[in-house]
């Protein structure tokens, strides 16, 4: 009896590895299609507390996250960097890197949890490893 509860247990966990994955995946592909030359970004969230465990109030995170310059590359447009003649040296950013793009620059969309933004290639200032060595400290 031992064997099959284990067994059981086994499938169980299996099984919801997979929907974890699933779900996770799904996730992206439930976000807009970037067109063309546009690239979809997810802007860098702000954190909520300073170093010093103080709260910041929910007015200055607003406004941090609208005029945030920092985001991650989800998905790129079948067009984005084609243009051989404005872009000779190829590509300035790829899918799942960090990027600094103009204030205020593209598209804000509300999504359940945040915010995504639809950028221009041409927006895109340049690349990062780490957003947070940018981002003024609180």
């Amino acid at each position: 009896m031992m064997t099959k509860s284990h067994a059981l247990e086994d499938k169980y966990k299996e099984e919801a590895t997979q929907a974890k994955e699933e779900t996770q995946e799904t996730n992206l592909d439930k976000l807009p299609n970037p067109t063309g030359w546009r690239i979809l970004v997810m802007p860098f969230k702000v954190k909520e507390e300073t170093k010093g465990g103080i709260i910041i109030a929910q007015e200055t995170l607003d406004r941090a996250r609208v005029s945030t310059q920092v985001g991650y590359v989800l998905k790129m447009g079948d067009l984005c960097y084609e243009d051989k003649a404005k872009y000779p040296t190829g590509p300035w950013c790829a899918e799942k890197q960090w990027v600094i793009f103009a204030r205020y620059a593209g598209s804000r969309m509300e999504i359940d949890g945040g915010e995504i933004r639809m950028l221009n290639d041409d927006e895109i200032l340049g690349t990062i490893e780490n957003p947070e060595d940018i981002l003024h400290a609180m």
